[in-house]
């Protein structure tokens, strides 16, 4: 599942959750008006959490494939040069 279906999904459940909330106890204009800004502002405090802890997934993610990217390149290094010393012998 990709970052952005799960996001989209999460807003979409958060909406869908904030609107059930809403026709189930009906409150006066204000109220409402009052709920759904406080649901809005906790729908996108959730949304920024986890696109953080996704981004911050991904960057360990590529600093991982870095360094062993940098193991390869070490290890074909040492092979070129020790097949290079036979040859030369």
């Amino acid at each position: 599942m990709s970052a952005t279906r799960f996001l989209a999904g999460f807003i979409v459940g958060g909406a869908i959750g904030a609107i059930t909330g809403i026709l189930l106890a009906p409150k006066s204009g204000a109220e409402t008006r009052a709920m759904l800004a406080d649901s809005a502002k906790d729908a996108m405090k959730k949304a920024d959490a986890t696109v953080k802890e996704i981004q911050s997934k991904a960057d360990d993610v590529v600093s991982d494939l870095q360094k062993k990217g940098d193991e390869i390149k070490e290890k074909l290094q040492g092979l070129i040069n020790q097949q290079k010393e036979e040859t030369a012998q």
